[in-house]
């Protein structure tokens, strides 16, 4: 491999790994909303220089988990209770046109993962990891719909409320994930795509009211975007 491709690609690399971690530190509630980012401090961590740090700010700035500000750099993003509202609906809206596309492809072998999934999920207690498995679930099953960019448009929506997600979990949010996700499995096995959708969306929606009942109680940083 000539040099310079060489050197792009272990920038791309190094691109890459500064974003998961970031990405992952975010999801997880390790920077809290309006936290700055610091390049240098990012960049030691993960013994690389600052400039693939600053490409994976960039890359979070277009997914909305991160506010580039002047002389600042970036600053964690936030969302306030219309935006959450609108999040949900379009997660709304996208999974359920993934699942109506899914379920013609939605065979024994489709099934048999869904089940361990959903088995593995019912019996996670951890929150963190409860949040992880859960959108393993849902990102398997809109998956099958067989659109990458459909696929990636619903990862960056579940990225912006996970820290919610976890908050909320390590609060009182019930895990009753088997008989939440019953009745898509029995929408799925029967073939029928417009009562999956139906199903999957009221199963998303049914979130919200809990969910921003427990940011306004809480009281917690989640409940407002940091200052723009």
């Amino acid at each position: 491999m000539p040099l310079s491709a060489l050197s792009r690609s272990t920038a791309l690399s190094a691109e890459e790994e500064a974003y998961r971690h970031l990405l992952q530190a975010i999801c997880a509630g390790h920077y809290r909303n309006g936290e700055r980012l610091i390049a240098e401090d990012i960049a030691t961590t993960l013994g690389m220089s600052r400039m693939p740090v600053r490409s994976a700010f960039q890359r979070l700035a277009a997914e909305g988990l991160v506010i580039l500000r002047p002389h600042r750099g970036a600053v964690v993003s936030g969302l306030d209770l219309d935006d959450m509202r609108e999040v949900f609906e379009m997660r709304s809206a996208l999974e359920g046109l993934a699942i109506r596309l899914a379920t013609p492809h939605v065979g024994p072998r489709e099934m048999t993962r869904l089940e361990r999934l959903l088995e593995d999920l019912d019996d996670e207690q951890e929150p963190g990891a409860w949040v992880a498995q859960h959108r393993a679930f849902h990102e398997y099953l809109c998956s099958l719909a067989g659109r990458p960019r459909l696929l990636r448009q619903i990862n960056g929506l579940y990225a912006l409320i996970e820290p919610h997600m976890q908050l909320w979990l390590h609060a009182d949010r019930p895990q009753s994930a088997r008989d939440e996700h019953a009745p898509i499995l029995a929408a799925l096995r029967a073939g029928d795509a417009a009562e999956a959708e139906r199903v999957l969306r009221e199963h998303i929606e049914g979130t919200v009211p809990d969910l921003l009942t427990f940011i306004e109680r809480s009281g917690d940083q989640t409940r407002s975007a940091p200052p723009r």
